[in-house]
Formats: C-alpha cells, sequence, structure tokens
C-alpha cells in the first residue's frame, strides 16, 4: 500500500470536520477540486482573496458537520440517487461554487466533487453510478 503525502489543506479540513457530529470526508477528488479552485484564484485574484475564498470553502465544508440536510442544501436525485448539493454562497460570503456529497452509512458525509455552479453537474458525476 502506497503512502500519499496530504496537502496542509486537506489536513486542516479533516481536522476541523474531526467535530461531533457528522464525519465529512473529501474524496480525492473533491480535494484536487479544492486546490485548482484555490490555485486559479490566486491567479486570477492574488493571494488575499484566494485566502478568503478558501475560507468561504472551508466554512461550508464544515456546516455538513451537522448533516447532510444542512439548511440551503439540495436533494439531487434527479443526476444520481442520494446526491446533495450545497452553494457555497453561505452565510454571507460570496461562491460560485457547489459542494456535491452523500450521505453514507456511519453518519459520514462523503464529498465527492467541488465544483463551479456554471458547470454542467451531470458532466461531473462525484460518485459511480449504483
Amino acid at each position: 500500500m502506497a503512502f500519499q503525502k496530504r496537502s496542509f489543506q486537506a489536513r486542516a479540513i479533516d481536522n476541523l470536520m474531526d467535530e461531533p457530529g457528522w464525519h465529512v470526508r473529501l474524496s480525492a477528488i473533491a480535494e484536487l477540486d479544492f486546490a485548482n479552485i484555490l490555485s486559479w484564484t490566486t491567479k486570477s485574484f492574488g493571494a488575499r482573496q484566494s485566502r478568503i475564498y478558501k475560507d468561504t470553502l472551508v466554512r461550508a465544508i464544515g456546516d455538513l458537520a451537522n448533516g447532510p440536510d444542512v439548511a440551503g442544501s439540495k436533494a439531487r436525485d434527479e443526476i444520481m440517487p442520494g446526491l446533495r448539493t450545497l452553494h457555497v454562497a453561505r452565510h454571507g460570503q460570496p461562491g460560485r461554487h457547489f459542494i456535491l456529497y452523500r450521505a453514507i452509512e456511519g453518519r459520514i458525509i462523503e464529498i465527492g466533487r467541488i465544483l463551479h455552479d456554471q458547470m454542467d453537474l451531470q458532466r461531473h458525476l462525484p460518485f459511480p453510478k449504483d
């Protein structure tokens, strides 16, 4: 079994998600989405804005520790059974991304993707179809 070095950002998110309630887990592709979003934001808007948007993303991800039916989430069964979305524009913070996730056994929220809200979600499914 190969050891994969995890980024500081991924470890920071994991630490945030260890709170009581639901455990939130990011897939490898969701971690890559997170890193790519911040990289693009830094290149386009600068390091300060990237830090601000990182906080927005982490806060939205943290809200999922309250469970899959967190305020503002939406069931997306028309795309895939059990799929839900949560827009990161929350608590007065602007944002342009959706978190695509599902609840699985053991009180786990599994985040499959973090996608721009202009993307066709069906073309970027986060989980294999059952």
